[in-house]
């Protein structure tokens, strides 16, 4: 067995694991990315979509190397086909060409000193008394026992490296949303602007998304919480009715119940997916991944410095990726809560009600008069307020 050492290993070399992996990097820290897949970025499961403040947490700008589009607004389609326009604020972003950003984030990570293993599986992991101390790993046919201060897990849903150290990553058919996505050629939309479609009948519990890349091309996907039907099965409705051919599918869940109960244990860290670091509202996960992933990778630079990597120590990452999304996670579980609540027809009411407010700005009092006229949705109100 080929024995190895580093003051980090991470598991996984997506989004939050290449970010943890620069900042843990950029602090002087020995760091390891394990990946089980042979190339870091595929397969994509992800709409692609993100918010500018991604890359001022990146410390980056945005690229044409990986940016498809930059995005103004986005339509919003109640089940009646009626529909809202946002224009800017929180509908801005960009959607990416997850491959490649995926790959750009692992070799920013290698240049800032990060060691990289590819086709790499954690078997199991290694433990001292005080705590979590490295992973034993699979690389090809070699077996590899890689000693580390502390191990970040950024291993997708259901962390497997989590759970091995004791921590209840588990998630549900009722917390995890299925969702099947096209790439697609032909599609006719505006280039700028996102398209979201909500309804029983055609994404029960989630909704449909039109992500233009340009050019034509679009991710047309749908996210369901349903025990009858899958999501590939709605994605093929939807788009039978669109002149556009599919170059590529994709298929996984997402977490959309807000995040594990703990984030950090001796010797460990959770980051990403892992985590349930998602807004359960919209699916996104991007920004706050991102975020979160940063703070471990500097927290872990902390502990290192200080020869501290207990749990007492740890639970500062978990205080403060709270502090800075921990509100906004728990108002878009509230907001998910809601819309689960809603009928369609109901839907289509509160959808006539927003597209004449001014959502920047909407009133208690405006809420209070739709309220006097739709009784039925005090329960809403009560939620807001």
């Amino acid at each position: 067995m080929e024995k190895m050492k580093y003051d980090v290993v991470v598991v996984g070399g997506r989004v939050g694991g290449s970010t943890a992996s620069l900042f843990a990097s950029k602090k002087g820290l020995d760091v390891l990315i394990i990946e089980k897949n042979q190339e870091i970025g595929v397969p994509v499961q992800c709409a692609e979509a993100t918010s500018s403040s991604t890359f001022k947490t990146l410390e980056m700008k945005p690229s044409s190397k990986y940016v498809c589009n930059e995005i103004k607004g986005a339509d919003v389609y109640a089940p009646d086909g009626s529909h809202g326009h946002l224009e800017g604020g929180y509908a801005e972003g960009f959607i990416l060409e997850r491959k490649l950003f995926d790959k750009h984030l692992a070799i920013e990570s290698a240049k800032a000193g990060t060691d990289i293993l590819v086709k790499t599986t954690v078997k199991d992991l290694i433990r001292k008394k005080e705590g979590v101390s490295g992973v034993v790993a699979k690389h090809m046919d070699h077996t590899l026992e890689i000693e580390a201060e502390l191990v970040i897990a950024a291993d997708g849903i259901e962390s497997q490296v989590a759970q091995m150290a004791g921590l209840n990553t588990r998630q549900t058919p009722h917390s995890l949303c299925s969702c099947a996505q096209y790439e697609m050629v032909g599609v006719s939309c505006d280039p700028h602007y996102l398209q979201f479609y909500f309804g029983q009948k055609i994404a029960p519990g989630g909704y449909v998304w039109v992500f233009p890349k340009g050019d034509g091309v679009a991710n047309v996907g749908v996210g369901v919480r349903s025990d009858t039907t899958s999501a590939y099965s709605f994605l093929r409705k939807f788009t039978s009715q669109m002149n556009a051919t599919p170059v590529e599918l994709n298929i996984g869940g997402v977490p959309v119940h807000g995040p594990v109960d703990k984030t950090y244990t001796d010797g460990l860290m959770v980051v990403g997916d892992a985590a349930g670091q998602v807004e359960p509202f919209t699916g996104g996960g991007i920004h706050v991944t991102v975020l979160c992933a940063r703070i471990a990778g500097e927290v872990a630079a902390e502990a290192i410095e200080k020869g501290k990597t207990s749990e007492n120590f740890l639970k500062r990452y978990e205080t403060r990726w709270k502090k800075e999304v921990g509100g906004d996670l728990k108002q878009s579980l509230k907001y998910r809560r809601i819309m689960d609540l809603l009928t369609d027809e109901e839907m289509n009411i509160l959808a006539k009600f927003l597209k004449e407010q001014d959502l920047e700005s909407i009133s208690k009092m405006s809420m209070l008069g739709f309220v006097r006229d739709y009784p039925q949705f005090l329960k809403l109100l009560k939620e807001i307020l």
